[in-house]
């Protein structure tokens, strides 16, 4: 059973930097690709930023400039370092990780969430 815990969430004014951390269970590199997503109050749950097992980041429109996803193999952990952050970003934010099959679907695994809320 695969766990990614987050942390680093809370309340920060606009304008200023968090820096949000995922835990997964056992090694990462046993995942294809891992990031963030997030959902605010009434929408649907995005994609904010990947980052896959060779490095390659993605970031949405939305954050691109503002977001940096990395991810330290020796500690196994990724994390999505957050500046200059507005009132719209807003949500709870999750820890996702991919493994890619040939034959099945892709398999995700979620964290439980962490709360980022903006002060204007």
């Amino acid at each position: 059973q695969v766990q990614l815990v987050e942390s680093g969430g809370g309340l920060v004014q606009a304008g200023g930097s968090l820096r949000l951390s995922c835990a997964p269970s056992g090694s990462i590199f046993k995942f294809n690709a891992m990031g963030w997503y997030r959902q605010a109050p009434g929408k649907q749950r995005e994609l904010v930023a990947t980052i896959t097992s060779f490095d390659s980041t993605s970031y949405a429109d939305s954050v691109k400039g503002r977001f940096t996803i990395s991810k330290d193999n020796a500690k196994d952990m990724v994390y999505l370092q957050m500046d200059s952050l507005k009132p719209e970003d807003t949500a709870v934010y999750y820890c996702n990780a991919k493994i890619f099959y040939t034959s099945i679907p892709t398999i995700d695994y979620w964290g439980q969430g962490t709360q980022v809320t903006v002060s204007s």
